[in-house]
């Protein structure tokens, strides 16, 4: 389509020209841990630092239920912490003088009243660099400085900790930052840090934050109602998550941004990855799990679903180390029903009020970045992804979304990068459309792909596609039948990705146009392009039958064509799922229409119709790359060049249209009328007659009568 690549490429040099950068987390610069690190191990010693609270009823009743023995040890434990133990966990933090000790906390709520004050002095006024999201973006040496500007529990330079809830469930021990604090707790350059059986919320950013740190687990542990993330490990090496909930969030429960990009430069084959995260369950969040530069990541047998979307990796924000994003292997995880949509809380003006007066305990989430709702895995801008042996199933709009993002999104400006991303996504042996019962759960389509990238594919038969047949996987990594390497994404689908991408949760800018903010029907910029197409391909297409075509019965059957294939267009444009044979069909009946027509106007424009053949053969290309095959090897695909030449068709004709000349074309009859449409013309008398008949022969043959 003609105005789907011109506003395609407007769109792309305005983004290019005026978009402020991407906003997600940011942190001050920090590098990638040097893997020298290892997995803490947990120690089962008694701890060698007590917090408990002073209401020992309180105390008691909490503990009231526990097995005995849990219960007697809680008892011994709180007799011991009454006379040497802390109240608040960041006194036991700060007592900590040695590598290796263990912190227990006791049952109870602790909201450490003495970290929540606004910063006063030299911390009211810290001179620091603002984020898009409002908070200073501190240095290292600033957190040390003023550790409580920013976080409820600052664990800042200290090494093998390990902190421990002693109750029950994770629900024993609360610690609770009251909207009040951007993290919970932060543990920043502490290696091989261990949190354990408590639960950590209420912030206005995120729970639980492990920063450069090279070691950590985070084990049966409980995050929840947060602006942002609720566990959220940056510039990190040998992590393991394990047994983790997290809901309630307005970005993603789990996000392991920068992990250490330890397998970068490599194929399929990965020694070994920076983080594992295993056993987890995250819900009614915007999105399950998130990685920026989420690299090297291993995620298996975790259950990701009521959200918005089940997880995503990405290369979208700037400022973080690793991008673009490669190496997750997600496998053997339960990925259903996120079907949430959380952006009315953002239309109607919920989350423009404080954090404590959104209703995030009663369910209220503000989601924070674009995203489609009703997905199961998103790659936006990821190379050699694995995502193999899943149950993807209950989706209202797709089980996987994969995208390219050109590098100027992260700032990087050589041409050379622009394509960087994605390639090399293996999608083989996950479970599409079927509950682990094996019930049918259909996806609303099983993958939508905007067709760039090299090496990706999918296993064979997904229920439903776009584009509609795929590059399918073959049976070794690596192996794709079928392959394509498109630098640029097909041009509506970039529109489409351009138009729902200007989201902004603080200004309360949901795109119009966008289908995941709620757009239908003609409000779609599907919709509004495939609108003006046909009134531009209407006018134009009409003007010359009527000058050139209308007593040509190819030109005019051809014609109709035309017109039923750009109302099926526009009918297919209204669909939210924008099912491949629509679209399909319609371009095989333009198709159609643009070859007859430059059939039928050899005879009178022969230089137009072959631009029109060549539009013909353009579109029927198009639609055979759309519904039968991808064309492989092919840098662009042929919507794209089939916009260029109907851009120049269009010209031509309403030049054409427009300039006087001959009669309308008509197919010639006997003597060069192949559709016999012309009446034939008298026969030549015999030659005798013609001379007796033409009063002025002699004189035109110069003899006498």
């Amino acid at each position: 389509m003609p105005a789907a690549l011109l506003a395609a490429l407007l769109a792309l040099l305005s983004l290019l020209a005026a978009a402020p950068p991407a906003a997600a987390h940011e942190e001050r610069p920090v590098t990638l841990p040097d893997g020298t690190g290892s997995v803490p191990e947990y120690r089962s010693a008694e701890p060698d630092l007590l917090v408990c609270k002073t209401d020992r009823p309180d105390f008691e009743r909490r503990i009231s239920a526990f097995p005995e023995d849990l219960k007697q040890r809680n008892l011994a434990l709180y007799a011991l912490c009454e006379k040497t133990g802390y109240r608040h966990l960041q006194d036991a933090v700060d007592a900590v003088d040695r590598a290796g000790m263990n912190i227990a906390i006791l049952p109870g709520l602790y909201e450490e009243e003495p970290s929540l004050p606004k910063p006063t002095g030299e911390c009211a006024r810290l001179k620091a660099p603002n984020s898009a999201l409002g908070y200073q973006i501190l240095s290292y040496e600033q957190q040390e400085q003023c550790r409580h500007n920013q976080n409820l529990v600052a664990i800042l330079g200290k090494t093998n900790l390990q902190i421990e809830g002693t109750g029950a469930s994770r629900l024993d021990v609360v610690i609770d930052a009251k909207y009040q604090k951007l993290n919970a707790i932060r543990a920043d350059k502490s290696n091989g840090i261990y949190f354990r059986n408590f639960t950590a919320q209420r912030t206005t950013f995120n729970s639980l934050y492990v920063l450069a740190g090279d070691g950590f687990v985070i084990d049966d542990v409980l995050t929840r109602w947060n602006d942002e993330y609720g566990f959220l490990t940056f510039a990190s090496d040998h992590g393991l998550y394990k047994n983790c909930e997290s809901y309630g969030n307005g970005d993603s429960g789990i996000y392991p941004g920068s992990a250490s990009n330890i397998n970068d430069g490599r194929g399929y084959d990965a020694p070994r990855y920076s983080i594992e995260i295993t056993g987890c369950r995250s819900h009614h969040n915007m999105v399950g799990y998130s990685g920026t530069a989420g690299d090297s990541v291993w995620v298996h047998d975790n259950e990701f679903d009521q959200n918005m979307g089940g997880a995503s990796m990405d290369s979208a924000f700037p400022g973080h180390p690793g991008l673009p994003q490669n190496h997750a292997k997600f496998e053997r995880n339960l990925i259903h029903d996120n079907n949430a949509d959380y952006y009315p809380n953002v239309a109607d003006g919920t989350c423009a009020k404080p954090p404590i007066e959104r209703g995030y305990e009663q369910g209220v989430v503000c989601p924070q970045i674009s995203m489609p709702p009703g997905t199961g895995i998103i790659t936006a801008g990821g190379n050699w992804n694995l995502y193999e042996d899943n149950w993807v199933y209950g989706h209202q709009r797709a089980g996987f979304f994969l995208s390219a993002v050109p590098a100027f999104i992260r700032g990087e400006e050589a041409w050379s990068k622009q394509a960087d991303t994605s390639h090399h996504n293996r999608y083989a042996g996950n479970i599409l459309g079927r509950d682990k019962a094996g019930a049918s759960r259909p996806n609303g389509m099983d993958v939508w792909w905007d067709g760039q990238g090299r090496g990706n594919c999918w296993q064979s038969g997904p229920d439903g596609s776009t584009p509609g047949t795929l590059p399918v996987c073959g049976d070794r990594r690596g192996a794709v039948s079928g392959g394509s390497a498109r630098l640029v994404g097909e041009p509506v689908k970039l529109v489409q990705l351009l138009v729902c991408a200007d989201y902004n949760v603080q200004a309360r800018k949901l795109p119009a146009g966008c289908d995941w903010y709620g757009a239908r029907g003609l409000e779609r910029v599907e919709t509004q392009i495939a609108l003006a197409v046909a009134g531009v391909l209407l006018l134009v297409g009409g003007v010359l039958w009527w000058r050139r075509l209308r007593h040509s019965r190819l030109g005019t059957a051809a014609s109709l064509l035309g017109l039923a294939g750009l109302v099926l267009d526009v009918a297919g444009s209204t669909m939210t799922l924008n099912p491949t044979f629509v679209p399909a069909l319609a371009l095989l009946l333009l198709g159609l229409w643009w070859t007859g027509a430059g059939v039928a106007l050899r005879p009178d424009r022969p230089w137009l119709a072959r631009l029109t053949l060549l539009l013909g053969a353009l579109t029927l290309l198009d639609a055979f790359d759309k519904a039968v095959l991808m064309v492989p090897w092919i840098p662009l695909s042929p919507a794209w060049i089939r916009g260029v030449v109907a851009v120049l068709w269009i010209l031509w004709a309403v030049v054409a249209s427009a300039r006087p000349g001959a009669a309308p074309a008509r197919p010639a009859g006997p003597g060069g009328d192949p559709d016999g449409d012309r009446a034939p013309a008298p026969a030549d008398p015999p030659p005798a007659l013609s001379a007796a008949a033409t009063p002025n022969a002699a004189d035109t043959t110069g003899g006498t009568p």
